[in-house]
Protein backbone atom coordinates (compact mmCIF):
# COMPACT_ATOMS: atom_id res chain seq x y z
CA UNK A 1 0.00 0.00 0.00
CA UNK A 2 1.46 3.60 -1.11
CA UNK A 3 0.36 7.05 0.26
CA UNK A 4 -0.78 9.52 -2.03
CA UNK A 5 -2.61 12.59 -2.89
CA UNK A 6 -6.01 12.68 -4.42
CA UNK A 7 -7.45 15.62 -6.70
CA UNK A 8 -11.01 15.81 -7.66
CA UNK A 9 -10.30 16.76 -11.41
CA UNK A 10 -13.01 16.87 -14.18
CA UNK A 11 -11.55 15.82 -17.36
CA UNK A 12 -13.38 17.43 -20.40
CA UNK A 13 -12.20 14.76 -22.14
CA UNK A 14 -13.00 11.85 -20.23
CA UNK A 15 -14.68 8.96 -22.09
CA UNK A 16 -17.32 7.18 -20.63
CA UNK A 17 -18.00 3.10 -21.85
CA UNK A 18 -21.91 3.00 -20.94
CA UNK A 19 -23.50 -0.25 -20.58
CA UNK A 20 -26.89 -1.15 -18.89
CA UNK A 21 -25.83 -2.43 -16.15
CA UNK A 22 -23.13 0.16 -14.93
CA UNK A 23 -20.85 -0.66 -11.71
CA UNK A 24 -22.01 -1.91 -8.29
CA UNK A 25 -18.35 -3.19 -6.12
CA UNK A 26 -18.91 -3.96 -2.60
CA UNK A 27 -15.96 -3.58 -0.20
CA UNK A 28 -15.97 -4.80 3.28
CA UNK A 29 -12.91 -3.74 5.13
CA UNK A 30 -12.50 -5.18 8.33
CA UNK A 31 -11.34 -3.49 11.21
CA UNK A 32 -11.49 -0.02 9.30
CA UNK A 33 -14.01 2.41 11.67
CA UNK A 34 -14.19 5.41 9.75
CA UNK A 35 -17.63 5.86 7.43
CA UNK A 36 -16.38 6.31 3.98
CA UNK A 37 -14.03 4.75 1.34
CA UNK A 38 -13.16 6.48 -2.05
CA UNK A 39 -12.82 5.14 -5.13
CA UNK A 40 -10.05 6.73 -7.69
CA UNK A 41 -7.89 5.58 -10.77
CA UNK A 42 -4.80 6.35 -12.57
CA UNK A 43 -4.87 8.26 -15.81
CA UNK A 44 -1.99 9.27 -17.27
CA UNK A 45 0.62 11.13 -14.69
CA UNK A 46 -2.14 11.65 -11.97
CA UNK A 47 -4.71 9.91 -9.72
CA UNK A 48 -7.97 11.25 -9.49
CA UNK A 49 -11.30 10.42 -7.51
CA UNK A 50 -14.11 8.71 -9.45
CA UNK A 51 -16.68 7.82 -6.27
CA UNK A 52 -17.16 7.51 -2.75
CA UNK A 53 -19.04 5.36 -0.66
CA UNK A 54 -20.65 6.08 3.04
CA UNK A 55 -22.16 3.32 5.10
CA UNK A 56 -24.57 4.13 8.23
CA UNK A 57 -26.05 2.05 11.08
CA UNK A 58 -24.06 -1.44 11.73
CA UNK A 59 -23.74 -2.79 7.87
CA UNK A 60 -20.39 -1.92 7.31
CA UNK A 61 -20.14 -3.11 3.49
CA UNK A 62 -19.16 0.37 1.38
CA UNK A 63 -20.97 -0.04 -2.22
CA UNK A 64 -19.11 2.24 -4.70
CA UNK A 65 -22.45 2.17 -7.66
CA UNK A 66 -23.15 3.99 -10.80
CA UNK A 67 -25.37 3.83 -13.86
CA UNK A 68 -22.07 3.85 -16.39
CA UNK A 69 -19.27 1.56 -16.40
CA UNK A 70 -15.89 2.43 -15.73
CA UNK A 71 -13.60 2.95 -18.07
CA UNK A 72 -11.23 -0.15 -17.82
CA UNK A 73 -8.08 0.13 -15.79
CA UNK A 74 -6.30 0.12 -12.57
CA UNK A 75 -8.62 1.66 -9.92
CA UNK A 76 -7.52 2.66 -6.00
CA UNK A 77 -9.51 1.75 -2.85
CA UNK A 78 -8.65 4.73 -0.81
CA UNK A 79 -8.42 4.63 2.99
CA UNK A 80 -9.15 8.00 5.30
CA UNK A 81 -7.28 9.52 6.89
CA UNK A 82 -4.06 8.98 5.09
CA UNK A 83 -4.87 7.92 1.93
CA UNK A 84 -3.75 4.26 2.02
CA UNK A 85 -5.38 1.96 -1.04
CA UNK A 86 -6.15 -1.28 -1.97
CA UNK A 87 -5.48 -1.89 -6.45
CA UNK A 88 -8.78 -3.11 -7.74
CA UNK A 89 -8.51 -3.90 -11.75
CA UNK A 90 -11.21 -2.62 -13.57
CA UNK A 91 -12.39 -4.13 -17.02
CA UNK A 92 -15.82 -6.31 -18.10
CA UNK A 93 -16.63 -7.54 -14.79
CA UNK A 94 -17.94 -5.00 -12.83
CA UNK A 95 -20.44 -6.39 -10.60
CA UNK A 96 -18.26 -7.95 -7.75
CA UNK A 97 -17.69 -7.53 -4.23
CA UNK A 98 -13.73 -7.95 -2.10
CA UNK A 99 -13.32 -8.66 1.47
CA UNK A 100 -10.70 -7.75 3.47
CA UNK A 101 -8.58 -6.48 6.38
CA UNK A 102 -7.10 -2.74 6.75
CA UNK A 103 -3.86 -3.74 8.41
CA UNK A 104 -2.97 -6.01 4.99
CA UNK A 105 -5.57 -5.55 2.52
CA UNK A 106 -3.49 -7.79 -0.13
CA UNK A 107 -2.61 -10.94 1.92
CA UNK A 108 -5.91 -11.11 3.46
CA UNK A 109 -8.18 -10.21 0.01
CA UNK A 110 -10.91 -12.68 -1.04
CA UNK A 111 -12.75 -11.57 -4.45
CA UNK A 112 -16.06 -12.74 -5.45
CA UNK A 113 -17.15 -12.12 -8.66
CA UNK A 114 -14.20 -10.70 -10.59
CA UNK A 115 -12.01 -13.24 -12.34
CA UNK A 116 -9.53 -10.25 -12.88
CA UNK A 117 -8.64 -8.92 -9.29
CA UNK A 118 -8.84 -12.58 -7.91
CA UNK A 119 -5.55 -13.05 -10.66
CA UNK A 120 -4.41 -9.84 -9.55
CA UNK A 121 -4.06 -10.84 -5.68
CA UNK A 122 -3.19 -14.19 -6.95
CA UNK A 123 0.03 -12.76 -7.99
CA UNK A 124 1.00 -10.37 -5.36
CA UNK A 125 0.42 -12.33 -2.82
CA UNK A 126 2.98 -14.87 -4.99
CA UNK A 127 5.27 -12.09 -5.06
CA UNK A 128 5.11 -11.44 -1.72
CA UNK A 129 5.84 -14.72 -1.15
CA UNK A 130 8.87 -15.57 -2.91
CA UNK A 131 9.93 -11.65 -1.33
CA UNK A 132 11.82 -12.72 1.65
CA UNK A 133 13.81 -15.39 -0.19
CA UNK A 134 15.24 -12.56 -2.49
CA UNK A 135 15.95 -10.79 0.35
CA UNK A 136 17.90 -13.56 2.11
CA UNK A 137 19.49 -14.98 -1.24
CA UNK A 138 20.52 -10.88 -2.13
CA UNK A 139 22.09 -11.00 1.85
CA UNK A 140 23.73 -14.00 1.16
CA UNK A 141 25.29 -12.80 -2.06
CA UNK A 142 26.67 -9.39 -0.61
CA UNK A 143 28.23 -11.57 2.10
CA UNK A 144 29.92 -13.88 -0.61
CA UNK A 145 28.48 -17.07 -0.77
CA UNK A 146 28.97 -18.49 -4.35
CA UNK A 147 26.13 -21.36 -4.26
CA UNK A 148 23.55 -18.22 -3.46
CA UNK A 149 23.96 -16.42 -6.85
CA UNK A 150 23.07 -19.97 -8.35
CA UNK A 151 19.93 -20.02 -6.32
CA UNK A 152 18.93 -16.60 -7.04
CA UNK A 153 19.14 -17.34 -10.79
CA UNK A 154 16.44 -20.63 -9.57
CA UNK A 155 14.24 -18.16 -7.94
CA UNK A 156 14.08 -15.79 -10.42
CA UNK A 157 13.22 -18.29 -13.77
CA UNK A 158 11.05 -19.99 -11.22
CA UNK A 159 8.96 -16.38 -11.13
CA UNK A 160 9.27 -15.98 -14.78
CA UNK A 161 7.73 -19.21 -15.13
CA UNK A 162 4.63 -18.10 -12.78
CA UNK A 163 4.42 -14.76 -15.11
CA UNK A 164 4.62 -16.46 -18.27
CA UNK A 165 1.93 -18.90 -17.72
CA UNK A 166 0.19 -16.77 -15.82
CA UNK A 167 0.00 -14.64 -19.10
CA UNK A 168 -0.42 -17.90 -21.36
CA UNK A 169 -3.43 -19.19 -19.44
CA UNK A 170 -5.57 -15.65 -19.30
CA UNK A 171 -4.36 -13.68 -22.32
CA UNK A 172 -7.50 -11.32 -22.48
CA UNK A 173 -7.11 -9.89 -18.75
CA UNK A 174 -5.87 -6.66 -17.54
CA UNK A 175 -3.77 -7.80 -15.11
CA UNK A 176 -1.74 -10.05 -17.97
CA UNK A 177 -1.64 -7.55 -20.09
CA UNK A 178 0.03 -5.41 -16.84
CA UNK A 179 2.39 -7.98 -15.88
CA UNK A 180 3.66 -8.63 -19.65
CA UNK A 181 3.82 -4.87 -20.08
CA UNK A 182 6.40 -4.86 -16.74
CA UNK A 183 8.54 -8.14 -17.81
CA UNK A 184 12.09 -6.82 -18.11
CA UNK A 185 13.49 -6.89 -21.67
CA UNK A 186 15.40 -9.61 -22.78
CA UNK A 187 18.39 -7.67 -24.45
CA UNK A 188 21.05 -9.38 -26.57
CA UNK A 189 24.75 -9.43 -25.70
CA UNK A 190 26.69 -6.77 -28.13
CA UNK A 191 30.23 -7.56 -29.42
CA UNK A 192 33.13 -4.17 -29.89
CA UNK A 193 34.64 -2.43 -27.43
CA UNK A 194 32.32 -1.13 -24.14
CA UNK A 195 31.34 1.86 -26.46
CA UNK A 196 30.41 0.02 -29.42
CA UNK A 197 28.54 -2.19 -27.20
CA UNK A 198 26.30 0.40 -25.37
CA UNK A 199 25.77 2.33 -28.67
CA UNK A 200 24.38 -0.74 -30.03
CA UNK A 201 22.29 -1.57 -26.93
CA UNK A 202 21.00 2.14 -26.77
CA UNK A 203 19.79 1.39 -30.68
CA UNK A 204 18.32 -2.04 -29.68
CA UNK A 205 16.38 -0.59 -27.07
CA UNK A 206 14.66 2.07 -29.31
CA UNK A 207 13.87 -0.10 -31.77
CA UNK A 208 12.37 -2.58 -29.02
CA UNK A 209 11.32 -0.63 -26.18
CA UNK A 210 7.75 -1.49 -26.33
CA UNK A 211 7.78 -4.86 -27.80
CA UNK A 212 5.76 -6.40 -24.28
CA UNK A 213 3.29 -2.89 -24.29
CA UNK A 214 0.40 -3.10 -26.58
CA UNK A 215 0.35 1.02 -27.20
CA UNK A 216 -3.38 0.20 -28.74
CA UNK A 217 -4.66 -1.45 -25.58
CA UNK A 218 -6.92 1.40 -24.31
CA UNK A 219 -6.98 -0.01 -20.68
CA UNK A 220 -3.20 0.57 -20.10
CA UNK A 221 -3.93 4.62 -20.19
CA UNK A 222 -5.85 4.02 -16.89
CA UNK A 223 -2.21 2.12 -15.07
CA UNK A 224 0.34 3.54 -13.09
CA UNK A 225 3.36 2.93 -15.51
CA UNK A 226 2.18 3.93 -18.51
CA UNK A 227 2.86 7.26 -18.92
CA UNK A 228 6.29 7.00 -16.92
CA UNK A 229 7.21 4.96 -19.56
CA UNK A 230 6.27 7.26 -22.61
CA UNK A 231 7.89 9.22 -21.28
CA UNK A 232 11.17 7.61 -20.66
CA UNK A 233 11.29 6.80 -24.34
CA UNK A 234 10.52 10.40 -25.74
CA UNK A 235 12.56 12.53 -23.47
CA UNK A 236 14.99 9.98 -21.96
CA UNK A 237 15.84 7.26 -24.72
CA UNK A 238 16.12 9.62 -27.73
CA UNK A 239 19.09 12.39 -28.68
CA UNK A 240 17.41 15.67 -27.69
CA UNK A 241 17.21 17.19 -30.63
CA UNK A 242 13.53 18.91 -32.10
CA UNK A 243 13.52 16.40 -35.33
CA UNK A 244 14.63 13.02 -32.82
CA UNK A 245 11.80 14.11 -30.65
CA UNK A 246 9.48 14.83 -33.11
CA UNK A 247 9.79 11.68 -34.99
CA UNK A 248 9.69 9.34 -31.57
CA UNK A 249 6.39 11.93 -30.76
CA UNK A 250 4.87 9.90 -34.69
CA UNK A 251 5.87 7.13 -33.31
CA UNK A 252 4.42 6.36 -30.24
CA UNK A 253 1.04 8.38 -31.68
CA UNK A 254 0.78 6.13 -34.82
CA UNK A 255 1.26 3.04 -32.38
CA UNK A 256 -1.61 4.42 -30.17
CA UNK A 257 -4.13 5.39 -33.25
CA UNK A 258 -6.24 2.68 -32.81
CA UNK A 259 -7.11 2.91 -28.94
CA UNK A 260 -9.02 6.39 -29.38
CA UNK A 261 -8.94 8.11 -25.80
CA UNK A 262 -4.97 7.20 -25.63
CA UNK A 263 -4.42 8.99 -28.91
CA UNK A 264 -6.37 11.78 -27.78
CA UNK A 265 -4.13 11.90 -24.38
CA UNK A 266 -1.17 12.27 -25.41
CA UNK A 267 -1.55 14.53 -28.79
CA UNK A 268 -3.20 16.76 -26.04
CA UNK A 269 -0.27 15.87 -23.49
CA UNK A 270 2.64 16.28 -26.14
CA UNK A 271 1.02 19.82 -28.11
CA UNK A 272 0.78 21.47 -24.54
CA UNK A 273 4.27 19.89 -23.13
CA UNK A 274 5.90 21.43 -26.32
CA UNK A 275 3.79 24.91 -26.16
CA UNK A 276 5.42 25.25 -22.96
CA UNK A 277 8.87 24.18 -23.37
CA UNK A 278 11.88 25.96 -21.63
CA UNK A 279 14.03 24.52 -24.24
CA UNK A 280 15.63 26.50 -27.08
CA UNK A 281 14.71 24.83 -30.31
CA UNK A 282 11.57 22.32 -28.82
CA UNK A 283 9.49 24.76 -30.50
CA UNK A 284 9.87 22.93 -33.34
CA UNK A 285 8.31 19.60 -32.21
CA UNK A 286 4.77 21.88 -31.12
CA UNK A 287 4.90 23.29 -34.60
CA UNK A 288 5.41 19.71 -36.21
CA UNK A 289 2.59 18.32 -34.04
CA UNK A 290 0.28 20.91 -35.02
CA UNK A 291 1.01 20.75 -38.74
CA UNK A 292 1.30 16.77 -38.39
CA UNK A 293 -2.20 16.05 -36.41
CA UNK A 294 -4.12 19.57 -35.76
CA UNK A 295 -4.19 20.85 -38.69
CA UNK A 296 -5.07 17.63 -40.51
CA UNK A 297 -8.17 17.39 -38.78
CA UNK A 298 -6.22 14.55 -36.40
CA UNK A 299 -7.79 16.39 -33.24
CA UNK A 300 -11.86 16.69 -33.66
CA UNK A 301 -12.56 17.33 -30.19
CA UNK A 302 -11.21 20.81 -30.36
CA UNK A 303 -13.53 23.51 -31.33
CA UNK A 304 -13.00 25.35 -34.39
CA UNK A 305 -12.27 28.79 -32.73
CA UNK A 306 -9.09 26.81 -30.38
CA UNK A 307 -7.87 25.23 -33.47
CA UNK A 308 -7.41 28.37 -35.64
CA UNK A 309 -5.67 29.82 -32.60
CA UNK A 310 -3.21 26.60 -32.06
CA UNK A 311 -3.16 26.60 -36.53
CA UNK A 312 -2.22 30.47 -36.41
CA UNK A 313 0.47 30.06 -33.23
CA UNK A 314 2.20 27.10 -35.05
CA UNK A 315 2.17 29.27 -38.48
CA UNK A 316 3.79 32.25 -36.59
CA UNK A 317 6.55 30.36 -35.11
CA UNK A 318 7.60 28.17 -38.02
CA UNK A 319 9.54 31.16 -39.63
CA UNK A 320 11.30 31.85 -36.46
CA UNK A 321 12.41 28.26 -35.83
CA UNK A 322 16.63 27.44 -35.53
CA UNK A 323 17.77 26.51 -38.61
CA UNK A 324 15.29 28.58 -40.54
CA UNK A 325 16.53 32.67 -42.18
CA UNK A 326 15.60 35.06 -40.09
CA UNK A 327 12.48 37.71 -41.16
CA UNK A 328 14.26 40.69 -43.20
CA UNK A 329 12.78 43.94 -41.83
CA UNK A 330 13.37 47.48 -42.19
CA UNK A 331 13.99 49.45 -39.23
CA UNK A 332 15.98 52.63 -38.61
CA UNK A 333 18.26 54.72 -36.30
CA UNK A 334 17.91 57.76 -34.36
CA UNK A 335 19.25 60.10 -37.18
CA UNK A 336 16.18 58.32 -39.38
CA UNK A 337 18.57 56.47 -41.22
CA UNK A 338 17.06 52.88 -42.46
CA UNK A 339 18.69 49.64 -42.55
CA UNK A 340 17.68 46.42 -43.83
CA UNK A 341 17.75 43.63 -41.18
CA UNK A 342 19.49 41.28 -43.90
CA UNK A 343 22.04 44.18 -45.43
CA UNK A 344 23.97 44.44 -42.22
CA UNK A 345 27.16 42.90 -42.61
CA UNK A 346 28.37 40.98 -39.41
CA UNK A 347 29.63 37.32 -39.17
CA UNK A 348 27.29 37.18 -36.35
CA UNK A 349 24.18 39.56 -35.54
CA UNK A 350 22.85 39.52 -32.25
CA UNK A 351 18.87 40.45 -32.53
CA UNK A 352 17.76 42.09 -29.22
CA UNK A 353 14.23 43.14 -28.79
CA UNK A 354 13.72 45.07 -25.68
CA UNK A 355 11.59 48.36 -23.88
CA UNK A 356 13.21 50.44 -21.54
CA UNK A 357 10.07 50.16 -18.84
CA UNK A 358 10.62 46.47 -19.13
CA UNK A 359 11.64 44.99 -15.75
CA UNK A 360 13.57 42.26 -17.23
CA UNK A 361 14.99 44.26 -20.02
CA UNK A 362 16.75 46.84 -17.67
CA UNK A 363 18.37 43.50 -15.51
CA UNK A 364 19.22 42.41 -18.81
CA UNK A 365 21.35 45.53 -19.77
CA UNK A 366 24.59 45.07 -17.55
CA UNK A 367 24.74 41.46 -18.58
CA UNK A 368 24.33 42.75 -22.26
CA UNK A 369 27.03 45.72 -21.83
CA UNK A 370 29.23 42.58 -20.61
CA UNK A 371 28.88 40.76 -23.40
CA UNK A 372 29.14 43.44 -25.96
CA UNK A 373 32.77 44.44 -24.16
CA UNK A 374 34.07 41.01 -24.90
CA UNK A 375 32.59 40.16 -28.03
CA UNK A 376 32.13 42.79 -30.38
CA UNK A 377 35.74 42.84 -31.68
CA UNK A 378 35.07 38.79 -32.96
CA UNK A 379 33.13 39.64 -35.40
CA UNK A 380 29.27 40.07 -33.54
CA UNK A 381 26.89 42.84 -34.14
CA UNK A 382 24.41 43.66 -31.48
CA UNK A 383 21.18 45.05 -33.13
CA UNK A 384 18.60 46.35 -30.71
CA UNK A 385 15.70 47.13 -31.32
CA UNK A 386 13.39 49.36 -28.90
CA UNK A 387 9.77 48.03 -29.23
CA UNK A 388 7.97 51.22 -29.03
CA UNK A 389 6.58 53.53 -31.23
CA UNK A 390 5.65 57.45 -32.03
CA UNK A 391 5.64 59.18 -28.89
CA UNK A 392 7.55 56.57 -26.81
CA UNK A 393 10.41 56.89 -29.11
CA UNK A 394 12.53 59.49 -26.88
CA UNK A 395 12.70 57.77 -24.25
CA UNK A 396 14.06 54.88 -26.29
CA UNK A 397 17.39 57.40 -26.90
CA UNK A 398 16.92 58.78 -23.56
CA UNK A 399 17.55 55.19 -21.78
CA UNK A 400 20.46 54.50 -24.68
CA UNK A 401 21.96 57.63 -23.45
CA UNK A 402 21.64 56.77 -19.94
CA UNK A 403 22.74 53.65 -19.85
CA UNK A 404 26.32 54.09 -22.36
CA UNK A 405 25.02 51.85 -24.31
CA UNK A 406 25.46 54.03 -27.44
CA UNK A 407 27.95 51.64 -29.24
CA UNK A 408 25.52 49.15 -30.15
CA UNK A 409 23.11 49.66 -33.17
CA UNK A 410 20.20 50.99 -31.93
CA UNK A 411 17.28 50.91 -34.58
CA UNK A 412 13.39 51.28 -34.39
CA UNK A 413 10.19 51.64 -36.28
CA UNK A 414 8.06 54.57 -35.12
CA UNK A 415 5.16 54.06 -37.24
CA UNK A 416 5.15 49.68 -37.04
CA UNK A 417 5.29 50.16 -40.91
CA UNK A 418 7.62 46.79 -40.87
CA UNK A 419 5.36 44.91 -38.62
CA UNK A 420 8.53 43.60 -36.87
CA UNK A 421 6.70 42.79 -33.59
CA UNK A 422 4.03 40.46 -35.20
CA UNK A 423 6.51 38.76 -37.70
CA UNK A 424 9.17 38.07 -34.48
CA UNK A 425 6.11 37.06 -32.04
CA UNK A 426 7.24 39.89 -29.70
CA UNK A 427 4.78 38.84 -27.14
CA UNK A 428 7.30 39.62 -24.49
CA UNK A 429 10.57 41.16 -23.73
CA UNK A 430 13.53 41.05 -23.91
CA UNK A 431 13.82 38.64 -27.07
CA UNK A 432 17.18 37.54 -28.17
CA UNK A 433 17.89 35.86 -31.83
CA UNK A 434 21.58 34.72 -32.87
CA UNK A 435 22.28 34.91 -36.03
CA UNK A 436 24.82 33.90 -38.56
CA UNK A 437 26.40 35.93 -41.56
CA UNK A 438 23.69 34.83 -43.86
CA UNK A 439 21.03 35.70 -41.30
CA UNK A 440 20.31 32.60 -40.27
CA UNK A 441 18.70 31.83 -36.96
CA UNK A 442 21.44 29.66 -34.78
CA UNK A 443 19.87 29.79 -31.21
CA UNK A 444 17.27 32.06 -30.02
CA UNK A 445 15.69 33.40 -26.79
CA UNK A 446 17.64 32.69 -24.21
CA UNK A 447 18.48 34.82 -21.10
CA UNK A 448 21.26 37.88 -21.06
CA UNK A 449 23.35 36.01 -18.53
CA UNK A 450 23.56 32.93 -20.95
CA UNK A 451 24.46 34.90 -24.15
CA UNK A 452 28.66 34.89 -23.21
CA UNK A 453 28.61 31.31 -22.79
CA UNK A 454 26.34 30.49 -25.46
CA UNK A 455 28.11 32.94 -28.18
CA UNK A 456 31.38 31.54 -27.11
CA UNK A 457 30.40 27.47 -27.55
CA UNK A 458 29.19 29.02 -31.15
CA UNK A 459 32.28 31.05 -31.93
CA UNK A 460 34.15 27.57 -30.66
CA UNK A 461 32.40 24.96 -32.62
CA UNK A 462 32.24 27.22 -35.96
CA UNK A 463 36.31 27.38 -35.40
CA UNK A 464 36.91 23.89 -35.03
CA UNK A 465 34.37 22.73 -37.98
CA UNK A 466 36.72 25.59 -40.44
CA UNK A 467 39.88 23.56 -39.18
CA UNK A 468 38.51 20.33 -39.87
CA UNK A 469 37.68 21.41 -43.32
CA UNK A 470 40.93 22.74 -43.80
CA UNK A 471 42.37 19.63 -42.92
CA UNK A 472 39.54 17.41 -45.23
CA UNK A 473 40.59 19.89 -48.04
CA UNK A 474 44.37 18.79 -47.11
Amino acid sequence: MKKIMLTIFSLAFFFSVHAQDGYKIEVELEDFEKDSLFLGFFYGNNQYLKDTAVVSGGDRTFVFQGEESLSPGVYMVVIPPNNRYFQLHIDKEQQFSVSTKVQDPSKFMKVNGSKDNELLYEYLNYLAAQKPKAEELNKKIQEGDKSAQAKMDQLNEKVSAFQRKMIADNPQSITSAIIKANLPLDVPEFEGEEQDQQMKRWRWMQKNYFNQIDLTDQRLLRTPFLFERVDYFVNKLQVQHPDTIAMAVDYILEKMRPAEETFKFYLIHYLNQFAGSKIVGMDAVYVHIVEQYYAKGDASWTDEEQLKKIVDNANELKPLLIGKTAPDVRLEDKSGKAYNLHDIDSEYTILYFWRYDCGHCKKSTPFMKEFYEKFKDRGVKLVAVCVKFTKDIPDCWEYVDENEIGDWMHLVDPYHRSKFSKIYNIKTTPQLYILDKNKEIISKRIGAEQLEEVMGKIIEMNKQEKQEQSGDSK
